[in-house]
């Protein structure tokens, strides 16, 4: 097995406003080599600053397995293949809410999450053992 090895350096700096700056290194050769993003705590803005490098690596994969998305694999005998595909959805919003339980409530109704959400679709290994981060059910 190939041992592959990134380095990411991560620096947050609090600001005059209490509101904090992530500055990350991207391993990314293609991308430009900083990511900055803001957050209210120092783990909100770690966070969103790891999320826009995972962003990154989700188009890389995509890029890459370049496949034509309605392109349908048969077999020797004619039939369909089925894939195994990991969908990532990625959603973000601002909202104005009188609490949190309100501001959940009024972005899960509807299906404006899946509409305008950012949608990966990665070609994975029947055997590969990955796991949403939540199962909704």
């Amino acid at each position: 097995m190939a041992l592959i090895t990134r380095t990411i350096t991560i620096n947050v700096q609090a600001d005059e406003n209490n509101q904090y700056i992530c500055q990350l290194s991207s391993p990314i050769e293609s991308s430009s080599n900083e990511i900055r993003s803001l957050g209210q705590s120092e783990e909100h803005a770690i966070a969103n600053a790891l999320e826009q490098l995972a962003s990154q690596y989700r188009q890389i994969v995509e890029e890459r397995q370049n496949k034509d998305w309605e392109v349908v694999e048969h077999s020797a005998a004619g039939e369909p293949i089925q894939k195994r595909y990991h969908v990532i959805l990625h959603y973000e919003r601002i909202r104005k809410a009188e609490s949190k339980f309100d501001a959940l409530q009024d972005t899960l109704l509807g299906n404006t999450v899946v509409e305008n959400a950012k949608v990966n679709l990665i070609e994975i290994d029947n055997n590969l053992p990955i796991q949403p981060l939540n199962l909704i059910t």
